[in-house]
């Protein structure tokens, strides 16, 4: 099973370059230094130095580090998975990307958490009678698949049995995510659940499965670095990117809840 193109062809998954996916908060950020730049002429130099040292700060890695540690607490770290008879193995998509070569695929990080969660699959086909493994994620970048669909020949390569894999596509957010798998884990009575995503996610996914009862295990697939120097790096405003949006989704998450929105 191979992944589809934009035209909806097979292609061949040995040859494939990832594209790291940019979001919007750094833009927004930039749009609203120049936006003040414009109106507020009295403090037109302050600002353009602020915005200058700002994302300078960010670039080259000395404000990036110390908010990935806040989006990635050490308290995460995982321990080795335990399994039981009856164990699930959930794994939180990422979003999909096309390639050079006009291919659908996982994202870097994703990789890791599809790496991650076959390894924890095959020492759970070791230990236990019965392990799944239910991939969780919609299509909300509205590509030609959903982000399930696109991960399962990958697992499919690791091993991972067709018939253990059980595919959850309607999730667009983390929220989603937490909220349709547990109404599945629900209904399967599983003995242990073990969640597998990306350092930066789990502190919020950790938080949204617990709002609905769940409390699985965190497995960390991988985790975010800044490399810190003189010189701006584009690495770097893309993990600045990814942990102002996870610390937001956390702040978010608490102020919906004191207000009963979730």
């Amino acid at each position: 099973m191979q992944p589809p193109r934009r035209d909806g062809k097979p292609v061949d998954l040995s040859r494939k370059t990832y594209v790291t996916p940019f979001k919007l908060i750094l833009f927004t950020l930039l749009a609203l230094f120049f936006a003040a730049i414009v109106l507020w002429k009295r403090a037109r130099r302050r600002l353009v130095i602020c915005a200058i040292a700002l994302f300078w700060l960010l670039s080259a890695g000395w404000l990036t580090a110390p908010l990935l540690d806040l989006a990635q607490p050490q308290r995460h770290s995982a321990a080795p998975a335990a399994f039981a008879p009856r164990t699930a193995i959930i794994l939180l998509g990422g979003g999909t990307v096309y390639d050079d070569n006009d291919v659908l695929v996982p994202p870097r990080d994703v990789l890791s958490r599809i790496e991650v969660s076959a390894q924890n699959y095959a020492a759970c086909k070791r230990a236990a009678a019965n392990c799944q493994v239910i991939v969780s994620g919609g299509n909300p970048q509205r590509h030609s698949a959903t982000e399930a669909d696109t991960y399962l020949p990958y697992l499919l390569r690791q091993q991972v049995a067709r018939s253990d894999i059980v595919l959850e596509t309607t999730s667009r957010t983390t929220y989603e995510n937490a909220r349709n798998v547990s109404a599945i884990v629900g209904q399967s009575h599983y003995d242990a659940l073990i969640l597998v995503t990306s350092a930066y996610q789990m502190p919020r996914a950790l938080l949204d499965f617990q709002h609905f009862g769940v409390e699985p295990q965190p497995q960390i697939s991988s985790a975010r670095h800044a490399r810190l120097g003189l010189l701006p790096r584009f690495d770097n405003l893309v993990a600045a990117e990814i942990a102002l949006h996870e610390l937001i989704g956390i702040a978010q998450f608490h102020v919906y809840s004191a207000i009963g929105w979730f």
